[in-house]
């Protein structure tokens, strides 16, 4: 199998990383704008003695808030994205158990990761592993200090050296490629919009069920148009999620074809990467993983996360091809 366009792939993923970068926020902003409508057209006054109704939204009102608060959540959104942009390579450790491995515990690696850097001429990359009797690869971070190549133990009892090979030569082709840089962006900015999500529920939560015993009678009034808000807060911002799991068909489902080619060439072997697959999607995952944005990075999703009414909508915008296909292509050479 050859391994053509990668300086195409490249460029590409470079665009897609500037689209979600303007994309998310344009998100957000649109959810904010939204979610004051709403609550404006709420307010709005009933119609007057000769049946005239006043406008629901008051457009001039709902621009004028948003243009104040405009500047604090691009400004919130724009830290928390740095913060969690330049220590992605300690947050996936720290969802993954994943540690360093040393060329002293596992020779065997550091070898075959060399000579497949030295067949493509790239930088080595860091070498970590999670002690899980799963097989699961997977590539990570955003420039040369952080790029890194994360395999389970797992993994390296189950497959040969050849096997090995493939599964390495396609992370590494993530890399070159540039995947992983995309795939991060995404995954902060899913976390973003998840997390205000969660706290927003938690606050409706503790507003309906343990407010209510503090209210007077007089104050129930107030506390049930606090429970609107925030049911409207929480719509939006379903809203906004929503349509970040649609971004993520800026992460073509391609990228893993591309890797695939990739890995079968620097191995030399498009059979020895497909028996690889082939074991791996016996017992794909990390047990202790149920987060499916770090589930973008395995080298094959698990299936265990998509059950479900959210695991249908994952499952539909996910950006894993079907396996079976996968080692058919690599069969087919």
């Amino acid at each position: 199998m050859q391994y053509v366009g990668m300086m195409t792939q490249i460029r590409r993923n470079n665009l897609r990383s500037v689209l979600l970068l303007l994309s998310f926020p344009l998100i957000i902003l649109a959810t904010v704008w939204v979610f004051l409508a709403i609550i404006q057209s709420m307010g709005a006054p009933p119609a007057d003695a000769y049946g005239n109704v006043a406008a629901e939204v008051d457009y001039d009102a709902v621009n004028r808030s948003f243009v104040a608060i405009a500047p604090w959540v691009v400004g919130i959104v724009g830290v928390w994205f740095l913060i969690a942009y330049f220590a992605n390579s300690s947050m996936v450790r720290a969802a993954t158990g994943a540690r360093p491995l040393t060329r002293r515990e596992n020779p065997r690696v550091y070898n075959i990761v060399e000579n497949l850097c030295m067949t493509c001429n790239m930088d080595m990359p860091q070498i970590n592993i999670v002690n899980d009797p799963q097989l699961n690869a997977f590539a990570s971070g955003i420039d040369k200090k952080s790029y890194t190549v994360t395999v389970t133990t797992g993994l390296l009892r189950a497959l040969n050296d050849d096997e090995l090979a493939g599964v390495l030569g396609h992370e590494l082709t993530h890399i070159r490629n540039r995947d992983t840089r995309v795939l991060i962006t995404s995954i902060v900015f899913v976390g973003i919009v998840s997390t205000v999500m969660s706290v927003v529920m938690h606050m409706m939560f503790n507003a309906m069920f343990y407010g209510s015993h503090s209210r007077s009678r007089d104050e129930k009034g107030s506390g049930v148009s606090i429970i609107i808000v925030m049911l409207v807060g929480v719509v939006c911002c379903a809203v906004a999620y929503f349509f970040t799991l649609i971004t993520r068909f800026a992460i073509s489902r391609k990228r893993e074809y591309m890797a695939d080619a990739g890995g079968a060439e620097l191995c030399g072997n498009p059979l020895a990467l497909a028996s690889a697959l082939r074991k791996i999607s016996g017992a794909p995952g990390l047990q202790g993983v149920q987060r499916q944005d770090v589930a973008q990075l395995f080298i094959i999703h698990p299936q265990a996360l998509t059950s479900g009414m959210m695991g249908f909508f994952d499952s539909l915008f996910s950006t894993h091809p079907d396996t079976r296909k996968r080692i058919a292509i690599l069969e087919q050479f």
